[in-house]
């Protein structure tokens, strides 16, 4: 099912997670009809992991095309008058730009209206891509429903042992995380008792005294995630 959509990732998409915008613009016919042909689907034929599977690919499929209807761009926060745009950045998430199954979804409405509160798996927010350099690394691979479960479990591990999103400073005794712990602190916390005691089942260094350590917010960058 979503192989057009892989073969696009694999290749326009490094190890590193950063987009090739100006290489997947030349392959767009290519991800518009895979997304035509997704929106036909019966979401009620499909098992749970399926449906999850679909719903993560579709997402970050969506992300991609909405950042090509407006490429070349900087940043998925634009700036007006040299301050950020919230009200451009609002529009991008909450603009209705898919149908399936006969309702219209927003990136929003995919994300925090159906991923969420369906599966209720806080590894979804290393999964799910909005196109800034602040967000973690996209895969170069589609999501499996068959493979679901390793994926999510390395997208985790690939997230919180990357200095760039999540570190221990020892000197300081303070842990740093991305801001994407904090936004969905609560998705984190219905699976562990605090945010340091998730980081610490996937982090490969032991955090000391976890339940209780200092916890800061690094600053996110918008910044489009390109080559």
């Amino acid at each position: 099912m979503p192989q057009p959509w892989n073969e696009l990732l694999q290749q326009y998409v490094n190890d590193r997670g950063l987009v090739d915008y100006q290489g997947i613009k030349r392959s767009q016919p290519k991800l518009t009809n895979w997304l035509k042909e997704m929106s036909a689907v019966d979401l009620k034929s499909l098992d749970s992991k399926q449906q999850m599977a679909l719903w993560l690919n579709l997402y970050n499929a969506l992300v991609f095309e909405r950042i090509l209807s407006k490429y070349p761009l900087e940043s998925i926060l634009p700036k007006f008058l040299g301050l950020p745009n919230w009200l451009a950045f609002w529009i991008f998430f909450s603009s209705e730009v898919y149908t399936i199954d006969g309702n219209s979804y927003s990136l929003n409405k995919i994300e925090h209206d159906t991923i969420r509160p369906k599966y209720s798996d806080p590894r979804i927010h290393f999964a799910l891509v909005c196109g800034a350099t602040g967000c973690p690394l996209l895969r170069n691979e589609a999501y499996q429903s068959d493979r679901l479960e390793a994926q999510l479990e390395q997208d985790a591990k690939r997230f919180i042992n990357n200095p760039d999103k999540v570190y221990y400073d020892s000197n300081e005794q303070v842990l740093y995380c991305s801001k994407i712990l904090k936004w969905y602190k609560q998705d984190f916390l219905k699976v562990s008792p605090s945010l340091a005691e998730y980081i610490q089942i996937y982090i490969e260094k032991e955090i000391p005294n976890n339940k209780s350590v200092e916890i800061k917010y690094l600053d996110y960058d918008w910044h489009l995630n390109r080559i």
